[in-house]
C-alpha cells in the first residue's frame, strides 16, 4: 500500500513542481498496456487454478457498467441533465479503474493469489465491458454512428487480450519453462510502480458548482451502491471466499481512466468526467481498504 500511495503522490508532485518530458504520459501509458501488462497476463493465467465460480468477477463487471446505464438513464431525464452528462457518468462510474489502481491494490492486499482474480475480473470482465458496451455508450449518448468492425477490432487486437489467450493456451499445456517464466515477470512487476505514476500526472480536480451533484451520484454509485450490489449478487449465488472479495473490490475501484479518456475523445462532457475521475482516485484509496476490511480481508 505504501508503494502505491508514493507512486501516486510522486507522479501529482512531477506534474505540478517539475518539467517532465513531452509526451511522458503517452509513453507510459503506452508500456504499460503493450508491454507490462501482456507480460503480467503471461506470467499470471498459466498458473491460474480453475474455479467454477470464477464467472463471477467477471459478472460484477458486466453488473456494475449495466446497473450504471439504468441507473444514469432513468436518472438523468429527471434531474434534467444533458444527454453527455448522461452518457460521461455511464461510462466513467460503470468502468472501474481495475488495471491501473485493481491490480496493485489487490496485490497490496491479497498477494499473487488475489492478483490472479483481478486479472480476470479486467481482461474478461471490464475492459471487454470497455471496448463493447462503452463504445455503444459513447455513440450512442454523442449522436454518433456505432461501428461494429471498430469494436471487435479493439478486442482482438489488444495485446493483453492476446496474451490473455496465449497464457490459457499455455496452461493448458502445463505452463511456461521456468526460464521463460523468469522473464515475465520482472517485466509486469514495472506495471504498478508506471501506472500509479501515470495516474498521478494525469490527476486533476476542478469541481464546478454544477458538477458537484452529478459527481455525488455517480461517486455514490461506483464506490458505495455497485460493490454493495454486487456482494448481494455474489451471496446469493453461494460465491465466497477470495474470488467474492476480489470482485466485489473490483468493483468498488475508482473510475476507470480510459473511460475518462473515451468520454473525452466523444464529448461527453469532459470536465465533469475528470472530476469524477480525480475524486474518485482520492476516496478509493479509503474506501476500498475499508470494503476489503468488512469483507473479512
Amino acid at each position: 500500500m505504501l508503494l502505491l500511495f508514493v507512486c501516486l503522490i510522486l507522479g501529482a508532485l512531477v506534474a505540478r513542481y517539475a518539467k517532465s518530458p513531452a509526451g511522458i504520459v503517452p509513453g507510459i501509458n503506452w508500456w504499460v498496456l503493450n508491454v507490462a501488462l501482456p507480460a503480467l497476463v503471461l506470467e499470471l493465467i498459466p498458473k491460474l487454478k480453475f474455479d467454477p465460480q470464477l464467472w463471477f468477477p467477471v459478472a460484477a463487471m458486466w453488473l456494475t457498467f449495466g446497473g450504471a446505464w439504468l441507473l444514469f438513464g432513468l436518472l438523468g431525464p429527471r434531474l434534467g441533465w444533458s444527454r453527455q452528462r448522461t452518457g460521461a457518468l455511464i461510462l466513467v462510474c460503470g468502468l472501474g479503474n481495475t488495471a491501473y489502481m485493481g491490480y496493485p491494490m489487490i496485490e497490496a492486499l491479497h498477494g499473487k493469489a488475489g492478483l490472479a482474480l483481478a486479472v480476470v475480473a479486467d481482461q474478461i470482465g471490464a475492459f471487454p465491458v470497455l471496448a463493447s458496451a462503452g463504445i455503444v455508450v459513447a455513440s450512442v449518448y454523442s449522436g454518433r454512428t456505432l461501428q461494429l468492425r471498430l469494436i471487435v477490432r479493439r478486442i482482438v487486437t489488444f495485446p493483453a487480450f492476446i496474451a490473455l489467450v496465449v497464457g490459457i493456451v499455455a496452461g493448458l499445456c502445463g505452463g511456461w519453462p521456468a526460464l521463460l517464466d523468469g522473464v515475465f515477470a520482472p517485466i509486469g512487476a514495472t506495471l504498478t510502480p508506471l501506472a500509479l505514476f501515470s495516474v498521478g500526472l494525469q490527476f486533476k480536480f476542478h469541481p464546478g458548482q454544477r458538477q458537484l451533484g452529478a459527481a455525488g451520484w455517480g461517486l455514490g454509485w461506483k464506490l458505495l451502491l455497485a460493490p454493495l450490489l454486487c456482494w448481494a449478487l455474489g451471496t446469493a449465488a453461494g460465491v465466497d471466499g477470495l474470488v467474492l472479495t476480489v470482485g466485489v473490490l473490483q468493483a468498488a475501484m475508482a473510475p476507470m481512466v480510459s473511460a475518462t479518456i473515451l468520454a473525452d475523445e466523444y464529448g461527453l462532457e469532459p470536465a465533469l468526467a475528470n472530476t469524477v475521475l480525480g475524486a474518485g482516485i482520492v476516496l478509493s484509496l479509503l474506501t476500498v481498504p475499508l470494503g476489503n476490511r468488512l469483507l473479512g480481508g
